[in-house]
This record gives structure tokens, sequence and C-alpha cells, in this order.
């Protein structure tokens, strides 16, 4: 692909009329709606599914945490930029302790993968920085944060004090529920056009489901069959297919109990504990596989196998002490279908402004939505409002849908 030189400068003026159609309810779709409808914005979100959750969105619980890397590149400092959006958006919306909790994060540095830019390792914990390439919230762990989550002393593993879990469909939710936004449940778009200025979304039947000056796909993978028949549509959606498995909290014997780490791990792949299941109960919870090129996202017994070798080889001991939990009569799954880029990050704004005006997306984020999603909500809202944006230019351009515009 040649490199497109994205000048959002020159982006075409928002429509007078501050209306917009949003296609999916995820996490990226409720982002932007909550986003727009915020600043004056009347919203209508459409998915198919009927209700909350359906999709990627639906995790059980997963991780806001920063990737990091030596030369802080791109993805670390947009990571960085997208958890602090995200949690802050959980502290405004959601219960602390029940749908949240700002924990920290250990990650063990399996293979010596991830290492902090030198600004960071120079850093004291919590102290505060003028160079923003550093890792505020990201250092080495301590001796006494290795020994707690019960990994040998010599463990490489950073400390992510800005970091913690969440439970997607409760922030969801949440961001639905934001006056301004409207949502229909149980509609399957099937086609969109653009007539007199307004884009129209239509289902199977030719039925149009709603119309506005501005319509924004966010529907995951699900958004490549939608766009794909469009002249000069060419961003490269990819199906990424991921399972989790988990248990009940209840069903833990005391020395399984004893192994568990005081917060969430994460490395390879990541563990989390005491956050409620979707039946209700507390529960652990070990994942994700990843599994590109599938369009299918159904539970797997071979990936409960997988997530209990993640398991055993991100915390060892605990690992070996809860492989019986993995039984078929104990362990439970759920599994989603992410979408991804090869850049692997998310494309945001519009596809094409110039044959394909009001047409914009936000998707891509992989299996980072939990940590990116909110960012490109209002990093959209912000484009869209001619506002300061919420984080630097120079890196907002590399979000930008229309870096895989056709020439």
């Amino acid at each position: 692909m040649a490199e497109t030189v994205v000048n959002i400068d020159t982006l075409s003026p928002p429509p007078l009329a501050r209306q917009a159609l949003v296609i999916g309810a995820g996490l990226s779709g409720s982002a932007v709606a909550h986003s727009l409808a915020l600043r004056g914005w009347a919203v209508t979100v459409l998915d198919r599914a009927a209700g909350v959750g359906a999709g990627a969105s639906g995790l059980p619980a997963g991780l806001a945490a920063p990737h990091v890397s030596p030369d802080d590149n791109v993805l670390s400092r947009l990571t960085r930029a997208g958890v602090r959006a995200t949690l802050q958006r959980a502290q405004a919306l959601l219960q602390s302790g029940t749908d949240w909790a700002l924990t920290g994060v250990l990650e063990h540095n399996l293979a010596g993968k991830r290492r902090l830019p030198k600004a960071g390792l120079a850093q004291a914990p919590g102290a505060d920085t003028a160079f923003d390439t550093s890792t505020p919230g990201s250092t080495l762990a301590s001796p006494a944060q290795i020994a707690a989550a019960g990994l040998p002393p010599e463990t490489p593993a950073l400390w992510h004090s800005m970091a913690g879990w969440i439970r997607p469909r409760q922030l969801v939710a949440a961001q639905l529920q934001t006056p301004g936004v409207q949502v229909l449940w149980g509609q399957a778009v099937q086609h969109i056009e653009r007539q007199n200025g307004l884009w129209t979304v239509f289902d199977g039947q030719g039925l149009a489901l709603g119309q506005a000056p501005l319509l924004v796909v966010a529907s995951a993978f699900d958004s490549l069959t939608l766009l794909r028949p469009l002249p000069g549509f060419a961003v490269p959606l990819n199906p990424l297919r991921g399972q989790v498995s988990f248990g009940h909290m209840n069903e833990l014997n005391e020395a399984q109990r004893q192994l568990l780490p005081p917060f969430p791990v994460n490395g390879h792949g990541s563990f989390i504990h005491g956050v409620a299941t979707p039946e209700g109960q507390a529960g652990w919870y070990i994942g994700s596989t990843f599994e590109r090129n599938c369009e299918q996202a159904p539970v797997r017994p071979e990936d409960h196998e997988a997530n209990q070798l993640r398991l055993s080889t991100l915390l060892p001991d605990l690992g070996a002490a809860m492989q019986n939990r993995f039984e078929p009569a104990h362990v439970q799954g759920w599994a989603g279908l992410r979408c991804t880029l090869p850049d692997r990050l998310p494309a945001v704004g519009p596809i094409d402004s110039e044959s394909l005006p009001g047409l914009w997306l936000s998707a891509g984020m992989g299996a980072r939505g939990i940590s990116l999603a909110v960012l490109c909500g209002e990093l959209t809202a912000a484009w869209l409002c001619r506002e300061p944006l919420p984080l630097a230019p120079a890196l907002a351009k590399h979000l930008a849908a229309e870096r895989y515009k056709k020439h």
C-alpha cells in the first residue's frame, strides 16, 4: 500500500444539521454516539442484535492497559492516551468495584518482548514529566509486586498503575443511555446510499431505516460487507476471533485461592478474577485466543485447552493448580469476533471525503477495543466539531481511515 498523506485540516465542514446515524451498538459505535450526543448531536444507533453485548463487546471482562515499547512507538502512545480516556469514561459512567476497577496491572514480560523507553525507566513511580514520550504510570515491577503475583524473584515484569479491569457490556450500555442517543435494535442494515446530500440506510427488503447527513459505520467486521460495494473503498478489515475461558470463584479450593494474584496479570493473554460472570457470580477469566481470518465465533473445547496453557505460561503455579478447572464440567467460554487492520491501528474518520462525503468509519480496534474505542469516539467528535484533538495531530493522522484511500 502506498503511503497516503492525510490532511485532517482540509476535512469538509460538519453538516449544519447535527444529526448522525451510527451503525453498530458495540464499544466503537456507542463511544461515537456518546461523544457526539454530548456535543448536542441527535444520534440514532442501529444494530442487528436484540440488545447490548451480542458481539465482541459482550466480552464478560477485559483489561484497559497500555502497550509499551522501547522506542515508544505509535501504538504505545495511542494506547496510553486510549487507556486514559477509557478510565476517565468509566469513572464518569460506571460503578467502581462492580463495573470496573483501577487495580493496576502486572505485565509478565514473557521472552523480554516489552521494554519501557529509557525516559520511562528513569521516571519515579507516580511522578509527572514534561517529556511526553515517557510512559507515565508504567515502571519496572517491584520485587513485592512480582512476589504477590506468585512469580519467581528474577521474573521480568512491568507494573502499569494506570490500568485496570472493565466490563465492556456495562460501558456500552451506559454510553447508549446518553441523552440525545436513540438506539434501534433488531435493525439489520444491508445497503447504504447517498441521496441529495443525505445518507440513507436500508434493510434487506429495501425499507429505509434512517437518514442523516453523517453516517458512521462502527460495526466491526460486519462493516466490510456493508462498505465493500462502494466505489473506491479499500480499508482492509480482517476478522479476528477470540475466546475467553472462565469459571466461578466459589468453585475454587483453598489451595487455588491462595495462589490468586491481588491484581490482574497480563503478558501471554490476561488473567482476571473477582469480576462478575454473566450469571452474576464472581468469576475468574483467562484469555483470549487469537484466530485470524475466521468469520465465525463458536466456543471451542480446544481453545479452553489453549487458555489453560496460556494461564500456565503466564502464572505457572496457578496454572498447575487450576488445571482441573478447565475440565468440561467446570469451565465456561465466551467467543467474539473483532476486526483488525494490517498496521494494528484503527481506522477512524472519513473514508473518502471527496467521493463519499459524510461517510465515516470507526473500526479496526482488534483486541484493543477497551483501550481504544473511547479515544476513537472522542477523536471522531473533535474532528467533526472542529475542537482541539484528544491527542497530538501528528499521532491522530495515523488513525485516519483515509490512509487507505485509493488514488
